[in-house]
C-alpha cells in the first residue's frame, strides 16, 4: 500500500523553461542597465535564442559576444548568481495544485529536489508548495555528491517519514538520473512526460527508467489507486 509520494520539482510540478526565462530576463535588465544602451528586451532575445538552440552551458558568453560587451570570468559568476538568486516569475499549473490538493488528503507527500540551494528555494517560495510537504530535501544542503543518482535523499526521505520504500513512490521527470537510486531502493518510480520539458530522454542504463510514464499529472492519484 502506498503511503508516502515525494515528488521531483523541476518538470514535474512545474515546466522549468518558465523559471529559465524568468532568470535571463533578470539578467538581462542588468545588462542593460549595465549598457545603458541596449535594451534589456533586445538583451533577452539574444540570450533566449541561444538557448532555445541549445546553448545551455556558454549563454552569457554568447550573447555578451553579440552585443560587443567585454566581460572577464567575474562578470560571467555575476551574471549567474543573478540568475540563480533572483525572485522567479514562475506559477504553480492547476492541474498540479490540483493533484498537490487532492493527494494531500490521502498520502504523506514530500519533495527531493537537485540543484543550486537558493534558486530551489525560490523556486518552492514563488510555487507557493511548501505548505503541501510534510518534509523537503534540497540535495544541496547534504553536500554535492548527494545529488542524485545518489540514494543519500531518498534515504534522508525513508528515516524521517519513517516509511519504507515499497510504500513509497517517487515522481519525477529525468531518466539520466531520477530513478536510478529509487529503483534500487525498490520505490515505485514514475515518470511524467511534460511537453515543454527540457530533459526528455531515455537512457539504456540500468534501472535508469521509471517503472511507470503518465504523459498529465492529473493521471497521478488514478495510477496511484491500482497500489
Amino acid at each position: 500500500m502506498i503511503k508516502a509520494v515525494i515528488f521531483d520539482l523541476d518538470d514535474t510540478l512545474y515546466d522549468e523553461i518558465d523559471y529559465c526565462r524568468s532568470g535571463f530576463q533578470a539578467v538581462s535588465e542588468f545588462l542593460s542597465s549595465v549598457t545603458q544602451t541596449i535594451p534589456a528586451k533586445a538583451i533577452f532575445e539574444i540570450l533566449w535564442k541561444e538557448f532555445i538552440e541549445g546553448n545551455r552551458t556558454r549563454t552569457f558568453n554568447a550573447a555578451l559576444d553579440k552585443i560587443k560587451m567585454p566581460y572577464d570570468e567575474q562578470l560571467i559568476a555575476e551574471l549567474v548568481n543573478i540568475y540563480r538568486t533572483h525572485i522567479p516569475q514562475i506559477t504553480l499549473p492547476q492541474d498540479s495544485r490540483n493533484v498537490l490538493e487532492q493527494l494531500s488528503k490521502k498520502y504523506i507527500l514530500a519533495m527531493l529536489t537537485d540543484g543550486f540551494l537558493p534558486a530551489q528555494k525560490l523556486k518552492v517560495q514563488a510555487l507557493g508548495i511548501e505548505k503541501f510537504f510534510k518534509y523537503i530535501v534540497y540535495t544541496e544542503e547534504l553536500g554535492r555528491d548527494c545529488w542524485k543518482p545518489s540514494p543519500a535523499g531518498f534515504e534522508k526521505i525513508l528515516s524521517t517519514l519513517e516509511v519504507k520504500s515499497e510504500n513509497s513512490v517517487y515522481v519525477a521527470d529525468n531518466e539520466k538520473k531520477d530513478f536510478i537510486a529509487p529503483n534500487k531502493l525498490g520505490f515505485l518510480t514514475v515518470k511524467l512526460i511534460r511537453p515543454a520539458s527540457l530533459h526528455n530522454i531515455t537512457c539504456p542504463e540500468i534501472d535508469a527508467a521509471a517503472k511507470y510514464k503518465i504523459k498529465q499529472i492529473n493521471q497521478l492519484p488514478t495510477l496511484l489507486e491500482q497500489f
